[in-house]
């Protein structure tokens, strides 16, 4: 098979792009299209805004937990029956959103809704199935690429929601959203997975030979800092906007989606030159980026010349950094154990969702102890270097490999 070959509402052939970007995009939108809603929704609920913001890191530590289960389930059963039920629950778990009464209830429901991770791992390992490891990366970066207009846009939809009828009536949309996505993909999604495991104590017993390979964990962990700073950023902006700087959510609802604009633009750059530069390069680049971007952006709150504009236009370089390195260290990821690729596709989540989740605390954590904007851009720029770090490592490692 291969993604030229792609139709429609064709399930012989593999699932469209338009299927894989919407199906990626699904748990990028329902992490950030409330993010403008939080300081109303903190009053709506009658608590603090650090218990309000667990709706993202327990959103996050759930999505972790899930992935682990994903995988293994998607190698044992196939693609398409987990991502049917996990729409299925996810579409559900948005109409407990609504209709909570208490700050208990919600985040009991977002984190079932977490169950809605399937598309991130699904749109990965099905892209694996059906290409070899570097048209892969290039294949992950348009559909990724397509997926960066999802949190560039949801503040902004959300925002316009919740000004029109109320924060409550985003969930309806997530509810119609899932309901909608779950219908596309029973029409075009067919089974990608033609190796279906045996049995899980088959799958348990490969594990050893993906989790020993050194390769995997420089991957994975590259990606997980990488995508740590973009995490943080999650947690934390919205009190920097409305605390910080004190602006109000006409204004920081489309600031939010400014990280996206830089995740387009890299993910682009993937789609186009992942074949020709190579994988591990391309993760350096990205990487690279990411420091100088928030080293920049430390510097030029350090000697005063913040403001809320500079602070989220160096977290343009975040998002674009993020666009280099995620799409070539997933493919870099699932290529160390193809076979493994659902199982690789789900733990290597899992490590970046839940690195990503103690970090979104973190910062939220920090923030709130003072300090302006410095705490979220120390925690955002000491990840950026530990993913350099894990990304130097794979590349020693390549070397060592080629020499022996």
């Amino acid at each position: 098979m291969s993604y030229s070959s792609a139709r429609l509402f064709d399930r012989a052939t593999p699932p469209h792009l338009i299927t894989l970007v919407l199906l990626a995009g699904v748990s990028a939108m329902n992490m950030s299209i409330f993010l403008p809603s939080l300081p109303v929704m903190t009053e709506a609920f009658n608590t603090e805004y650090g218990v309000m913001q667990l709706s993202i890191s327990l959103y996050l530590a759930c999505t972790a937990v899930l992935q682990i289960l994903i995988g293994p389930l998607s190698d044992r059963y196939g693609r398409r029956p987990v991502v049917m039920g996990a729409l299925g629950v996810f579409s559900a778990a948005s109409l407990g959103c609504y209709f909570s009464p208490t700050i208990e209830v919600f985040l009991t429901f977002r984190m079932i809704g977490a169950s809605v991770a399937v598309g991130m791992v699904m749109s990965r390992a099905i892209v694996r199935d059906v290409v070899p490891m570097e048209e892969s990366a290039s294949t992950m970066g348009y559909v990724t690429m397509g997926m960066s207009l999802v949190p560039m846009f949801a503040p902004t939809v959300g925002g316009f929601i919740d000004e029109l009828f109320g924060w409550r009536a985003i969930f309806l949309f997530t509810f119609a959203f899932g309901i909608g996505l779950a219908w596309l993909c029973w029409a075009d999604q067919g089974e990608t997975n033609k190796a279906k495991s045996v049995s899980f104590i088959a799958q348990i017993r490969d594990y050893p030979e993906l989790f020993t390979s050194p390769r995997f964990w420089g991957y994975a962990l590259s990606a997980a800092f990488a995508s740590g700073a973009f995490f943080a950023f999650l947690g934390g902006s919205p009190y920097v906007a409305s605390v910080v700087y004190e602006l109000p959510s006409t204004t920081s609802r489309y600031l939010f989606g400014v990280p996206a604009l830089g995740y387009f633009a890299g993910n682009l750059f993937t789609g186009r030159y992942a074949v020709r530069i190579g994988v591990n390069r391309m993760i350096l680049i990205g990487c690279i980026i990411l420091v100088v971007g928030m080293a920049g952006s430390l510097i030029v709150t350090a000697t005063g010349f913040g403001s809320a504009f500079t602070f989220f236009g160096f977290c343009t370089f975040v998002g674009l950094g993020n666009g280099l390195v995620l799409p070539n260290s997933n493919a870099g990821l699932l290529s160390v154990r193809p076979h493994l690729a659902g199982t690789a596709s789900g733990v290597g989540g899992a490590i970046m969702i839940g690195g990503g989740a103690a970090l979104a605390a973190l910062s939220g954590a920090l923030l709130e102890g003072g300090n302006g904007s410095f705490p979220l851009q120390w925690v955002m720029l000491l990840s950026a270097i530990a993913s350099l770090f894990a990304i130097t490592f794979v590349l020693r490692r390549e070397k060592a490999i080629a020499a022996t």
